[in-house]
């Protein structure tokens, strides 16, 4: 019997747009044999549509949620793992697993992960501590400090902090950190908001920048001779491999979102950006990548697929690890395929972690019989 295979994408936030191309991919590399699989798209106002006509990409460069094919829904809080229509509130499927394809707030950072915890239902990416941990890269920065991993000297300031002394954010950057550094927006993904600074006239600028995107900033010192790369991991804590390593190419200082997702082509996500497979670096360095990422996937308590980004300092050889992305654009499926794991197999994986994370919370207890109502009923006072 084929598994009703709900993929979530789109959503309020910046990278929404990256998501719509993000679970197209994984839609269409879908084996048809085993499932159903149920788009369900979030439009910018949070609001919850289905229907055959979300295949198409057309449908989304002006989406019109009264068009034919198009059904707007709801996910009931309850443990039932059923999608409602909305205005006859009569099942419209039940929801055998789900493959979150979020970027970014309000799907990729702990919020829909908690809905599909209410709901029962199996899902693919890491659960709501991983997810809210790695969207925020303060919290990120703070927590790959307490478990030991390197990283690079850093700062992060409120947005109010900065509106209210300006002066006193940007002396403090530049007696900390020296320049150049890099900001960014906390809560973001896709390089949006993020901007290299040489200067004090070019900190202003980023900061007003990633200021306007997110009330947390993060400012980072900057590598100038650097190498970056990437390694996809895939499994659950217990039970992790990694992939391919990967070495992103830009023109620029950076990689920027422009380089990311509109220069490669239409419709071609991350698969579409330059990039060196293997990435050109010593079988050492390469160990270590390995050796740390999946040190990191396991303390962070993740799952599904993710790509964590590293740097390294060339100058001295120094590994940092810069962020994990816990949806990864394309869900990184090019760094699997070098492996023989087809998009279409790693799609079975997903599902097959979902549902084994599923068995591991069935196994656990929530219920405790304290006496406690039994004793309140009675009307006897009950010590705090």
């Amino acid at each position: 019997m084929k598994k009703n295979l709900a993929v979530t994408f789109g959503g309020r936030t910046v990278e929404h747009d990256i998501s719509i191309i993000t679970a197209n991919q994984l839609m269409h590399a879908a084996d048809k044999d085993k499932y159903n699989v149920i788009p369900i798209y979030i439009d910018r106002n949070g609001i919850w549509y289905t229907g055959d006509a979300l295949f198409d990409m057309a449908a989304f460069s002006d989406f019109n949620p009264k068009a034919k094919g198009v059904k707007r829904v709801f996910l009931s809080c309850a443990a039932d793992a059923t999608l409602y229509e909305y205005k006859k509130q009569k099942p419209v499927c039940r929801i055998d697993v789900a493959i979150p394809a979020m970027h970014g707030m309000h799907g990729e950072d702990g919020t829909l992960q908690g809905l599909f915890e209410l709901s029962d239902i199996p899902y693919s990416s890491a659960g709501v501590t991983g997810s809210a941990v790695c969207m925020d890269k303060a919290v990120m920065k703070s927590a790959f400090i307490g478990f030991g991993f390197p990283v690079l000297d850093s700062l992060f300031f409120e947005r109010d902090e900065y509106y209210k002394d300006s002066d006193a954010v940007c002396k403090k950057v530049e007696n900390k950190l020296g320049f150049p550094v890099f900001i960014k927006p906390a809560n973001l993904g896709s390089s949006i908001g993020i901007n290299r600074a040489d200067d004090c006239g070019g900190l202003r600028y980023a900061l007003d920048v990633a200021a306007s995107y997110d009330r947390r900033i993060l400012v980072e010192k900057a590598v100038t001779d650097i190498t970056e790369v990437n390694c996809s991991v895939l499994g659950t804590a217990a039970a992790a491999k990694t992939s391919v390593i990967e070495q992103p190419l830009t023109a620029s200082r950076f990689l920027g979102f422009e380089e990311k997702y509109l220069s490669g082509g239409k419709s071609k996500g991350m698969k579409s950006l330059g990039r060196k497979i293997p990435a050109d670096i010593s079988e050492d360095m390469a160990n270590r990548v390995r050796g740390l990422s999946l040190d990191i996937f396991k303390a962070l308590d993740l799952k599904g697929v993710v790509r964590i980004d590293f740097i390294i300092d060339n100058s001295n050889g120094n590994l940092y690890v810069n962020e994990v992305n816990t949806i990864p654009g394309s869900f990184s499926f090019y760094l699997w395929e070098p492996a023989g794991i087809s998009f279409s197999a790693l799609v079975d994986s997903l599902v097959a972690i979902a549902e084994k994370q599923m068995r591991e919370k069935q196994k656990s207890s929530f219920a405790f019989d304290s006496g406690v109502l039994q004793k309140a009923a009675l009307g006897l006072k009950i010590g705090k």
